[in-house]
């Protein structure tokens, strides 16, 4: 704390020059940020209304933004781009495996040590993270657990893919085996705890501390803290907008569901509905109690909370069992809210933000400082809009998928060399090899357009007219007028190829 022995003992003067001390002090802080991501936490079909919580602590008493995306609809993709400010195309980690450069030894030399955690360390911040990183991390061929990334003084990092229990934790590069006991294991908790001792050893408050928190939920396998088992019994996935519609001139992966959808695939997706919203439970309980622990420590004033998920969710849209991975909103719609010091409380933003735009919004809200070889924008004006900063005026982005796939699909042998992917017990398919394309998404007050191409040997071409068509049940493509095509044509190669700031300045 600022020296304030130099203030003379002298009634009304001290009290005087230990305001000033105290605002001094208070001008030089910088904050501490809180960062909680979710694993597949949807918008579309109410992901957010089990965080009761979380919107009145968080959302209520900052900012709700209704236009948050993923730029990748699946979860290394996605993740790769909040760490580093960058498309896919420019990150190249293309999907969740090792040889899609998912936490690969290549990732790690290239982008991982200038993604933005490094930025924070460098400013002098106590960095924090718990849970799920990148879905390949801790691969005994990208350096095992051993491997800590830069930026992080205190590394809890799940190896591999989310699990709820039975796991092992990468804790400061040493190995940390969890079995199946409740509640010592169960991943959410193990998170919620190790935070809180985080915050309680944190006596230097001068120190400002980013804190990042990756939860398993609500990813499968769903598994749910035992207390909450038995909550939303009655709740059922909902019925509305493209649920168990059969999709008509869309590309191939998208035609191949059973529609009406088989009675044990319905009660199979409302029972992971369910599970889904229970395992968020735990999430919202470790939620409240960091924000009343950081009021209590009377830090909360100085603290940045955003909470957000790498990428949304669908279950029975257009008949497709339970995933992600496809170019609808439903699965690149997700949730953000946030509050900070200096964000009035309240708050509806309907601006465009993007995964992409963690990473510089982050170093900008440390010290206005910018970020090097980002695509994203910093969210700084849109939380500050009385710094009158200028804020580019985002109005379309990119969305990037490349489609994983097997050349054997069990239980299914008629996918054999198919190039297929994520199939269940119906040879009901999420993915495949040419489920691989590129869109172009634009929303404002004249035009809200998505334009997707397929990288297939139909270049197979899908055009939504967002506004009129939310649930995007009718493919406008045979209908455009050709130069209305090629315009939308050369505005998706541009982002496709795109680097840092002009990717926010499409070509007229």
């Amino acid at each position: 704390m600022a020296n304030v022995n130099k203030c003379p003992w002298i009634g009304s003067m001290f009290v005087l020059c230990l305001i000033c001390e105290l605002v001094a002090f208070a001008a030089t802080t910088k904050p501490n940020i809180l960062f909680i991501l979710t694993d597949d936490q949807d918008v579309t079909m109410g992901g957010q209304t089990p965080m009761v919580k979380t919107k009145q602590l968080v959302g209520d008493k900052g900012i709700i933004f209704n236009n948050m995306f993923t730029t990748s609809p699946l979860c290394c993709p996605s993740r790769s781009s909040i760490f580093t400010g960058r498309y896919v195309h420019n990150h190249e980690a293309v999907n969740n495996s090792l040889s899609g450069n998912c936490s690969s030894r290549a990732w790690q030399q290239t982008q991982e040590v200038k993604a933005f955690p490094t930025y924070l360390k460098s400013k002098g911040y106590n960095t924090f993270f718990a849970g799920k990183y990148l879905n390949q991390y801790g691969n005994e061929q990208a350096g095992g657990v051993e491997h800590i990334p830069p930026g992080w003084n205190n590394w809890n990092g799940l190896v591999g893919n989310s699990r709820y229990y039975n796991y092992a934790l990468s804790v400061n590069g040493v190995r940390e085996k969890h079995g199946n006991q409740y509640p010592q294991d169960y991943l959410t908790d193990v998170i919620h705890k190790r935070a809180v001792s985080f915050l309680l050893k944190q006596h230097k408050w001068s120190d400002p501390f980013f804190m990042m928190l990756s939860t398993p939920a609500c990813h499968a396998p769903f598994t749910s803290a035992p207390k909450y088992n038995a909550t939303f019994s009655n709740k059922t996935a909902p019925r509305t907008g493209s649920y168990n519609i059969k999709a008509v001139n869309k590309h191939w992966l998208l035609e191949q569901p059973i529609v009406p959808m088989p009675a044990d695939m319905v009660s199979s997706s409302d029972e992971i509905f369910r599970r889904r919203w229970r395992t968020l439970l735990s999430v919202d309980d470790m939620v409240s109690d960091l924000i009343n622990l950081l009021d209590k420590k009377g830090q909360l004033d100085n603290t940045y909370v955003f909470f957000s998920s790498d990428n949304g969710y669908h279950l029975g849209q257009f008949g497709l069992p339970y995933d992600k991975r496809q170019l609808y909103d439903f699965d690149i719609r997700v949730p953000l809210m946030v509050r900070g010091p200096g964000i009035d409380a309240g708050r509806i933003s309907n601006d465009i933000v993007l995964n992409i735009d963690f990473a510089p919004t982050f170093v900008s809200l440390v010290d206005d400082s910018m970020m090097d070889n980002v695509d994203g924008i910093s969210m700084r004006g849109i939380l500050h809009p009385q710094e009158n900063k200028t804020q580019p005026l985002r109005t379309s982005f990119l969305v990037e998928h490349t489609g994983e796939y097997s050349t054997n699909v069990k239980d299914c042998p008629q996918y054999t060399n198919q190039n297929m992917g994520n199939c269940d017990s119906h040879c009901v398919c999420e993915d495949s090899k040419n489920n691989t394309y590129a869109c172009l998404v634009t929303l404002n007050n004249s035009s809200s357009v998505k334009y997707c191409e397929f990288s297939d040997t139909e270049n197979f071409v899908e055009v939504y007219d967002l506004k009129n068509d939310p649930s995007e049940l009718k493919n406008l493509y045979q209908t455009l007028d050709p130069s209305h095509v090629f315009d939308l044509e050369k505005k998706l190669r541009f982002l496709a190829t795109c680097s840092g700031p002009e990717c926010n300045s499409l070509p007229k």
